[in-house]
């Protein structure tokens, strides 16, 4: 890559998450090819085409649940923050799923196979002879897409706003792959029972989607009550994890002018003065040593909750309120004296974050 990107790093943690969920889709696959087995004779190629098909379609309504989900709890955000590990996976098995099924359908014939998959169905007359297939292609697609522009390489390029717009496309390929399934089933290609099961998922996401919805128009008056007493908002919670680490500031900025630093540590976020009284450092680009604040100038430190520096010396800072609503973090532009002790806000659900 370049000096500003690197490759993907996994820490211990984003590890086990995806131990833990190879293990999970294992065996799924165990139990799939047990049952089908049993209730179906048919070849171990389409038993495994239709574990990988239902596989990525089960992780695709898991996947689009699970921000819903995150707005009533906040146990759901450890998987909010791991949720591309689970989109590139689910990409995978659909990519597996539609190998597979050009294998079996189209790869032994006179034309070519992406051909032959764009033209099945061509002539129909009715519902019943609606060209399924592309369908699961237009999809994979999408899927690809969004897969491909995963990486924070993609998202800082291509700006936030496009990135969104892009990965919204998974609610395109939902729906593409419910249509895929529905046509499939009038033609004979899908068991219908998993067609009920998938319209049932469907129903799900809309039924969550909207309750999420009107928990945010809620949560919306309460931001604006908030803004009308003066707290300004800093951002959303997962979003400024994603974007500190552990130990180290975030420089916000109030007023037009005002430099904030903000601090996560021990699973809770303190805001003292940006500046450093030594020198005016920036208390935005340091980092805690020792369970001190420490100025990147001169090494100046300060207990992040206090203001203050540790004893015997006695320089001081102005400190700020912080406080969570909902999901969003909101600061109170009226700095506390130099000194003056606020007890860090804590971050519910993030795991290290104190009880």
């Amino acid at each position: 890559m370049s000096v500003s990107y690197r490759a993907v790093q996994w820490n211990a943690a984003k590890k086990a998450y995806d131990r833990r969920l190879i293990v999970v889709i294992a065996l799924y696959f165990a139990v799939f090819f047990l049952a089908a087995s049993v209730a179906f004779e048919t070849s171990p190629l389409i038993l495994a085409m239709r574990a990988c098909g239902t596989a990525a379609i089960a992780l695709l309504i898991f996947i689009l649940s699970i921000g819903p989900l995150a707005r009533f709890s906040p146990r759901f955000s450890p998987l909010l923050y791991n949720r591309r590990h689970l989109g590139v996976t689910m990409f995978l098995l659909a990519f597996a799923h539609a190998a597979l099924a050009t294998l079996w359908y189209h790869g032994f014939g006179v034309i070519d196979p992406l051909t032959s998959i764009l033209e099945s169905g061509a002539a129909f007359e009715g519902a019943a002879q609606f060209p399924f297939q592309p369908l699961g292609l237009a999809a994979l697609v999408i899927l690809f897409a969004m897969a491909a522009t995963s990486h924070d390489f993609w998202l800082r390029n291509l700006s936030p706003r496009v990135w969104k717009l892009l990965h919204l496309g998974v609610y395109v390929a939902f729906a593409l792959l419910v249509a895929h399934v529905a046509f499939g089933v009038l033609q004979g290609a899908i068991w219908p029972g998993f067609a009920w099961m998938l319209a049932a998922a469907a129903a799900w996401i809309v039924a969550l989607h909207i309750a999420a919805g009107v928990k945010e128009w809620r949560a919306d008056r309460v931001r604006r009550a908030l803004a009308a007493d003066g707290w300004v908002r800093v951002g959303e919670v997962e979003r400024i994890v994603e974007e500190t680490t552990e130990g180290r500031a975030k420089a916000v900025v109030i007023d037009d002018c005002r430099k904030i630093a903000l601090y996560r540590e021990n699973g809770a976020f303190s805001a003292i003065s940006g500046v450093c009284a030594h020198q005016g450092g920036p208390l935005g680009e340091g980092k805690i040593i020792d369970g001190c604040v420490t100025c990147p100038w001169h090494g100046y430190q300060y207990i992040a909750s206090k203001g203050q520096s540790p004893p015997p010396f006695f320089e001081k800072i102005p400190t700020y309120e912080l406080r969570i609503e909902g999901r969003t973090l909101y600061v109170h532009p009226q700095a506390k004296p130099p000194g003056t002790p606020v007890p860090p806000c804590k971050i519910a659900g993030l795991e290290g974050s104190p009880s």
